[in-house]
């Protein structure tokens, strides 16, 4: 429980952060200075589809916070039986970096009006997050070949559970990204690709940051490292 709020006092001080920094709560006409000044007052500095994807992410986040801590709660369980877990999830994590990587490319490439780069940029985030996705579904292969089936035992449920609920939220992306990526093919100018490679971009590295947490939970390090901070609390 002391996870969950932790974590959602993180997301509340991130989100309060950047509502701070985007003008959303400035009163123009209460500035000084001449009335051509107000709607520069007015206008938040980040594009309002930023905003509501930020918003959207929080709550992912909070999401993933609460099966989290479901986890950890239902571990203490006589039943439990930590299951290995597969090899190729390394390889799966190195392919989600790569993708991250390269979206950041997309985005840089975007603003500087590199068509070319953009257009490889993007593509290689696709392929990988597609390689991505089919690494998790050859993990779930080699899991079950290890008997390690979902109504069997509660760690192998919550594996299946955790890689499924973010591998639905990474085929929610692509979808986004395989229309960003048509419409690169579709241009001739990288000016009307910057917002959306900028949405990608960022829906991504925060997946990236998510999986990261759970790759870190499946393996068991996340729980080591909560009994090292309970050691130093007591």
């Amino acid at each position: 429980m002391s996870a969950i709020v932790i974590f959602l006092a993180a997301i509340a001080a991130v989100v309060g952060w950047w509502l701070s920094h985007q003008r959303l709560m400035s009163k123009p006409w209460l500035e000084a200075g001449p009335v051509t000044a107000f709607p520069e007052t007015e206008a938040s500095l980040m594009h309002p589809a930023k905003i509501g994807l930020g918003v959207f992410l929080a709550v992912v986040g909070t999401l993933f916070a609460l099966l989290i801590s479901a986890y950890f709660m239902r571990m203490v369980y006589a039943d439990w039986q930590a299951a290995p877990v597969p090899r190729v999830l390394w390889l799966n994590t190195a392919m989600l970096v790569l993708a991250s990587i390269a979206l950041q490319g997309a985005v840089s490439a975007a603003h500087k009006g590199r068509l070319d780069n953009l257009r490889l940029a993007l593509f290689i985030g696709a392929l990988a997050s597609v390689a991505f996705l089919g690494g998790q579904l050859l993990a779930w292969h080699d899991f079950a070949a290890e008997g390690y089936f979902a109504t069997e035992n509660p760690a192998a449920s919550f594996f299946y559970l955790l890689t499924a609920m973010h591998g639905l939220h990474i085929i929610g992306g692509l979808v986004a990204l395989g229309r960003v990526n048509v419409r690169a093919w579709q241009s001739a100018r990288s000016e009307t690709l910057v917002l959306p490679t900028e949405l990608c971009a960022m829906y991504w590295h925060v997946l990236l940051v998510v999986w990261l947490v759970l790759f870190c939970v499946l393996m068991g390090w996340a729980a080591d490292l909560i009994d090292i901070c309970r050691g130093l609390l007591t």
